[in-house]
């Protein structure tokens, strides 16, 4: 067996059922989100350009 053919059937193949781009934009958890929003404007998202 080549390094080749070892490296791909060790790749897993994963097939997206198109069904799921229904429930694309569908909020199924509003208060979670509504909680999460608060604790973001209270904590604020970190600055990336200071990580670097």
């Amino acid at each position: 067996m080549k390094t080749n053919e070892s490296t791909k059937s060790k790749t897993p193949t994963i097939v997206v059922d198109k069904s799921l781009n229904d429930l694309q934009g569908i909020n199924f958890f509003p208060e979670r989100l509504k909680q999460a929003n608060e604790f973001l404007k209270k904590a604020g998202l970190p600055d990336l350009s200071k990580l670097k």
